[in-house]
């Protein structure tokens, strides 16, 4: 089995999301599995496909700092992209590589991240629905979503995290008690650079990861390609129709 690589580096959020969906409709379309590592410039906030955009996130703030604002397919929370690797997979339901029901599938996915931490000496574990964590502490937040047939499953890993800052950009319900969030995310989250004790680079991340997917899914050829002329304009076009336009923005 053939499982395209794609490395596809620094992009907004827009894009970022419409690529995720135009390659996900090739394979829905018979394509191969896509495994795709990408980072966000500039750095942005995304919130998950159900939340309302005007009670999670500061959009004046954002537009302060010159930070994307992009909702998501797949559900879950408001998360801030900066100092990150992100990983996008794809493949059809269908497809023996990963099983079928929700929760087993985040596992079998998250493996490939799992397995990337053994090369750094980092215990990463999978805590279910969909998780992974160092020590107690979070280090990887994962979504997704299924459409066409085809499972789409994105998440962050966290090379380093300014905590103080995703809290200027998201709304609080109640300032009296920021402070006491901000600690307490302070304790419950984590980075690769802090486990490390050094400073993990964003291209140091993607050869690791790389590697832990290839040795998870030890029976699958992953062929390293690039962005086709046809997806980048797939891509183009939904990041400028839909993903960066208000009416999706602002849809609930």
């Amino acid at each position: 089995m053939k499982v395209r690589l794609l490395k596809t580096g620094h992009n907004s959020a827009y894009y970022n999301m419409g690529l995720d969906q135009a390659l996900s409709e090739g394979v829905a379309n018979g394509g191969d599995p896509v495994l795709k590592f990408y980072g966000w410039d500039p750095a942005a906030i995304s919130i998950g496909y159900f939340q309302k955009m005007q009670e999670e996130v500061d959009t004046s703030k954002c537009k302060e700092y010159g930070i994307d604002i992009v909702r998501r397919i797949t559900g879950g929370g408001a998360v801030f992209h900066d100092q990150e690797l992100t990983y996008s997979f794809m493949i059809p339901i269908e497809n023996e590589l990963v099983r079928k029901p929700i929760l087993e599938s985040y596992e079998d996915i998250c493996g490939g991240i799992i397995e990337g931490g053994k090369d750094l000496g980092i215990d990463i574990q999978f805590v279910p629905l969909n998780d992974l964590i160092v020590g107690g502490k979070k280090v990887s937040g994962n979504a997704q979503t299924r459409k066409g047939g085809v499972i789409l499953q994105h998440g962050t890993i966290l090379l380093s995290v300014d905590v103080d800052k995703m809290f200027e950009l998201l709304l609080i319900p109640n300032e009296k008690i920021k402070d006491k969030m901000i600690a307490t995310v302070k304790e419950r989250v984590t980075s690769l650079s802090s486990q490390l004790g050094r400073e993990f680079s964003f291209d140091e991340a993607v050869g690791v990861f790389e590697r832990g997917f290839k040795r998870f899914f030890d029976k699958v050829e992953f062929v390293e390609s690039e962005v086709t002329d046809q997806e980048d304009a797939l891509a183009r076009k939904y990041a400028e129709e839909k993903y960066s336009n208000e009416d999706w923005l602002f849809k609930m």
